[in-house]
């Protein structure tokens, strides 16, 4: 099993910017990769994915716009770059890949997990 290692949070003022990386110990075959957060007393909830065979690429309503999620398949990295961010953005970021094919959906699919990086974002 590959282990993913998040980086690149931190705390920002609103209308800040922030890269977060997601590399990859190894080369495995994944269906998709995703950005999930996690804000205190909140449910997880998805805000990007990219199919990695096809670069397709899907957003929450919330980061429309303002997120880009993308791959660097020689560098097994994911990144998420977050623009024009927002007090709402704040929480815990995670990577997560899926390899068996049912997605990268917070509920029904079986996904690897990175350990986490906390974004903060202040008024």
């Amino acid at each position: 099993q590959l282990q993913y290692v998040e980086s690149g949070g931190g705390s920002v003022q609103a209308g800040g910017s922030l890269r977060l990386s997601c590399a990859a110990s190894g080369r495995t075959t994944t269906y998709c990769m995703a950005w999930f957060r996690q804000a205190p007393g909140k449910e997880r909830e998805r805000v990007a994915r990219i199919y990695t065979g096809t670069g397709a690429t899907t957003y929450a309503d919330s980061v429309q716009g303002r997120f880009t999620i993308s791959q660097d398949t020689k560098k097994n990295t994911l990144y998420l770059q977050m623009n024009n961010l927002k007090p709402d953005d704040t929480g815990m970021y995670y990577c997560a890949a899926n390899t068996d094919g049912s997605g990268c959906n917070a509920v029904g699919s079986v996904l690897d997990w990175g350990q986490g990086t906390q974004v903060t974002v202040s008024s």
